[in-house]
C-alpha cells in the first residue's frame, strides 16, 4: 500500500496504522443499485450492513436521468444518511455507495468516495475496495504529462486513465484503464446509464451480484444483499467485468484466465460472520478454524474464553472439539469509539479496559484458554492476558486461530511495517514471554486451509492470497521497489 496515495478507501499499510490500535483493518466496502427508484435509500442500508469494513467516512452518488447527485460525509453511515432530506437530495434509479477506513492519510473529505468526474462521455463515479500496487508509478507519469490530482487516493488514478483513453465506448476505456493497473481491486462504477462491477485478475477483494425486483445490486458481501432483500445471484469472478444496463447483465473477460486467489483474511476476520464468501459460510469456517486449532494445540484447561467479538466463533469450535466449556470470560463494551480521548500515558495504559472487562466469576481460579483470531503488534494480547491474571486466572493459555503474521500487506489491509509486527521479530516463545501467557500457539498455515475444506496449502499454486503468513505476494509490488520484506516505502514524504 502507498503512504500518501490513500487506497480505494485509505492510505497504505506501511506503518501508518495507529500504534495503539492493535487490530487489522479492512479498507472499505462498496455497494451499487441499478433499476430502483429508491436506489439511494437502499444504498444507505447496504452501506450500513458493510459498516464493519470502514467506519470513518461514507458517500453516495446517484443519477436521476438528467443529473448526478453526490453526498460524501465523514463519520458513520447511520449518522449521515438517516435523514429523509439527505436521501431526497439523492434522486435517481442508479446509485453507488462506499464506506471507508483510513490508515496513514488524513480523514479528509476530498478522499471520501465515490470519486466523481465529468468525462467527455458523461459523468463517471467510482468506488474502490483494494489497493493498487503501481498507483504511485502511474500517478507520477500522469502528473508529469499534465494531470491535476485532486485527492491522495489511488482510485483517482483510474479516473485519469479512463479520461485519457482514446477509445470510443466507456466500457472500452474502462478495460483499457484496468489493463494498466496492478494490485487488488473490487470496483463498482456508475455512469448515466450503466452500473459496472470489476474484480482484479486473481480476485483478491470480494464482490457479489444480487437481484432485487427488476433491478440489480453489486456489493462487497452477501450480508449487504440480505439487508435490502436482494436475492444472491453469484460472485463476480476473478478478472471479470459486468455491466448492468436496462437490457440486463453482460459479462466481459478482458484478461487471460488465471486461478483465483481470494484474500484469506476475509474468512479470518474481515467478512461479517453471516456472509457467504466463495460459497462458504464465514461463521462455520471460523468455527472450523477453532476445531483445527484444538487438534493442533490442545491443553489441559477448565474453560475456553474468546476475545470478543472476532474470537467467538473460533472459541466455540475449540471448545466443542476439546470438550472444554465455553464461557464469556471477557465482556466487551460496544459503546467505546475510536475517537475516545486518552490524554495521558497513565490513562492510555488503561485503555484496554474501556473495551474489555474480565468476568471475574468465570475467570477466578480457572485454567483458561484464551482465543483470538490474529496477533498484530501483540499489545492488546499482552494487556488482556494481564487482565485475566489480575482477575484470578491460574493459567492463561493463548491460542490464535490463524498463523503468525510475519509480512505486511499491500492489497487493502491496514498492517504495520514488519518492524512492528510481533511475529516478524520474535519467536513463538519470545511472543509468549512478551504477552505473559502460560503458553502460546498459532494455527498452522495448513490448518487454516483444512478449516476451509482443503487438504493443505498447495505451495506450487496457492489457493488463497496468504502473503501475510507466507511472504508469497501474488502480484508485482511495483511501487515498493523491492521493499516489501521490510515494509519500508521510499516515498513516505512525496505525496501528502
Amino acid at each position: 500500500m502507498i503512504v500518501g496515495l490513500d487506497e480505494g478507501s485509505a492510505a497504505p499499510a506501511s506503518g501508518g496504522s495507529r500504534p495503539d490500535d492493535d487490530r487489522l483493518r479492512e479498507e472499505c466496502g462498496v455497494f451499487g443499485v441499478f433499476g430502483n427508484e429508491e436506489a439511494a435509500a437502499l444504498t444507505a442500508l447496504g452501506l450500513h450492513a458493510l459498516q464493519h469494513r470502514g467506519q470513518e467516512a461514507a458517500g453516495i452518488v446517484t443519477f436521476d436521468g438528467a443529473h448526478f447527485h453526490s453526498e460524501r460525509r465523514l463519520g458513520l453511515v447511520g449518522d449521515n444518511f438517516n435523514k429523509a432530506d439527505v436521501i431526497r437530495r439523492l434522486n435517481g434509479h442508479i446509485s453507488l455507495g462506499h464506506v471507508r477506513y483510513s490508515t496513514t492519510g488524513d480523514t479528509i473529505l476530498r478522499n471520501v468516495q465515490p470519486l466523481f468526474a465529468d468525462l467527455d462521455t458523461g459523468g463517471f463515479a467510482v468506488a474502490h475496495n483494494g489497493n493498487l500496487t503501481n498507483a504511485l508509478t502511474l500517478r507520477r507519469e500522469l502528473i508529469s504529462s499534465g494531470a491535476i490530482c485532486q485527492s491522495t487516493s489511488d482510485t483517482e488514478v483510474i479516473l485519469h486513465l479512463i479520461a485519457r483513453s482514446k477509445r470510443r465506448r466507456i466500457i472500452e476505456r474502462f478495460i483499457e484503464a484496468l489493463r494498466q493497473i496492478q494490485g487488488a481491486y473490487a470496483l463498482v462504477c456508475l455512469t448515466n446509464d450503466m452500473l459496472i462491477g470489476a474484480r482484479d485478475p486473481i480476485g483478491i477483494r470480494p464482490l457479489v451480484l444480487g437481484k432485487l425486483g427488476s433491478g440489480y445490486v453489486l456489493a462487497s458481501e452477501t450480508c449487504a444483499l440480505d439487508i435490502v432483500g436482494a436475492e444472491f445471484v453469484r460472485e463476480i469472478e476473478n478478472g471479470e467485468i459486468v455491466t448492468i444496463t436496462a437490457e440486463g447483465v453482460q459479462s466481459h473477460r478482458p484478461f487471460p484466465m488465471r486461478p483465483a486467489r481470494p484474500c484469506i483474511f476475509e474468512f479470518i476476520y474481515f467478512a461479517r460472520p453471516d456472509s457467504i464468501v466463495g460459497g462458504r459460510n464465514v461463521y462455520e469456517i471460523r468455527k472450523q478454524m477453532g476445531v483445527q486449532l484444538a487438534r493442533e494445540a490442545p491443553t489441559a484447561a477448565d474453560v475456553v474464553i474468546p476475545i470478543p467479538d472476532s474470537g467467538v466463533p473460533a472459541a466455540i469450535g475449540y471448545a466443542q472439539e476439546s470438550r472444554v466449556p465455553f464461557e464469556l470470560g471477557i465482556i466487551r463494551n460496544h459503546y467505546v469509539g475510536r475517537t475516545f480521548i486518552e490524554p495521558e500515558q497513565r490513562i492510555r495504559q488503561l485503555g484496554v479496559k474501556l473495551k474489555h472487562s474480565a468476568n471475574t466469576g468465570v475467570v477466578r481460579g480457572s485454567r483458561i484458554v484464551l482465543i483470538d483470531d490474529s496477533v498484530v503488534r501483540g499489545t492488546t494480547s499482552k494487556k488482556i492476558v494481564q487482565m485475566m491474571f489480575e482477575a484470578g486466572a491460574r493459567e492463561v493459555h493463548m491460542r490464535i486461530s490463524s498463523p503468525p503474521i510475519t509480512h505486511p500487506d499491500f492489497y487493502g489491509i491496514d498492517t504495520p511495517r514488519s518492524s512492528e509486527l510481533l511475529a516478524a521479530n520474535k519467536t513463538v516463545e519470545e511472543m509468549r514471554q512478551f504477552m505473559g501467557a502460560t503458553s502460546l500457539a498459532f494455527l498452522s498455515v495448513d490448518g487454516i486451509y483444512r478449516a476451509l475444506g482443503l487438504e493443505k496449502r498447495d505451495a506450487r499454486a496457492p489457493q488463497f492470497t496468504d502473503h501475510c503468513f507466507t511472504g508469497d505476494y501474488p502480484t508485482d509490488l511495483v511501487d515498493q521497489n523491492g521493499s516489501a520484506h521490510n515494509g519500508q516505502l521510499s516515498f513516505l514524504s512525496e505525496v501528502r
